[in-house]
């Protein structure tokens, strides 16, 4: 029975998480986000962004309710505050500022914007922060932070082995890539001020 129970609960998460942070989705941001640099730095990129995530999903995991609650935070606000950083985020994209070398090469894309709030962002977060209050036993947590590891695995693969898109699409491609990534990642921010908005209004006293 614990066993049902365990595949139940690291199913539900995975899935969730995987709709979240969509892997095959951050392909083209990854490499929108890491073009012009050395293969060697974007596989090292592709692992300190997991690493980050894995971190910030962590700290959430075992503390975000007593964070939020001592900073006075409620999860709207956190969505709200999620979509405006991806928006901003998305704008460079669509605009292209954000390739150019005076404004990244200096700085290390796999913390921010990849790690977090890309990865890590305010959906997870509220999913995996749910996903911890409603587990009763152990193997129910053992299950959850199981998922968790194992989606975060699925996405280092995913960010490490997409590098050899790059010798197939070129610059061009990568060009292209970048657009439609800023145009996808401007709509999710979207949802995720909406989200936040309509969290606001339901939380009001009636």
């Amino acid at each position: 029975m614990n066993d049902a129970i365990d595949g139940k609960v690291f199913g539900s998460l995975f899935v969730t998480l995987f709709v979240i942070m969509d892997p095959p989705g951050i392909m083209p941001i990854f490499l929108a986000l890491t073009s012009g640099r050395t293969h060697k730095a974007q596989r090292r990129m592709a692992w300190q962004a997991t690493a980050v995530a894995l971190g910030v999903i962590t700290c959430f995991g075992l503390f975000g309710h007593q964070i939020l609650d001592y900073l006075h935070v409620s999860i709207p606000a956190l969505q709200v505050s999620g979509g405006v950083l991806l928006l901003l985020i998305a704008l460079d994209l669509l605009t292209g500022r954000i390739e150019e070398p005076t404004q990244t090469k200096d700085v290390n894309v796999a913390l921010v914007p990849l790690g977090t709030p890309l990865l890590a962002g305010p959906g997870a977060i509220v999913a995996v922060i749910l996903a911890v209050q409603q587990a009763r036993t152990g193997t129910e947590h053992l299950a959850l932070w199981s998922a968790i590891v194992v989606m975060h695995v699925l996405l280092w693969l995913t960010m490490r082995f997409s590098l050899s898109i790059i010798r197939v699409i070129k610059d061009g491609g990568v060009v292209l890539i970048t657009r439609l990534s800023g145009l996808l990642l401007s709509a999710i921010a979207a949802q995720l001020v909406a989200n936040g908005v309509f969290g606001f209004i339901e939380g009001r006293p009636k």
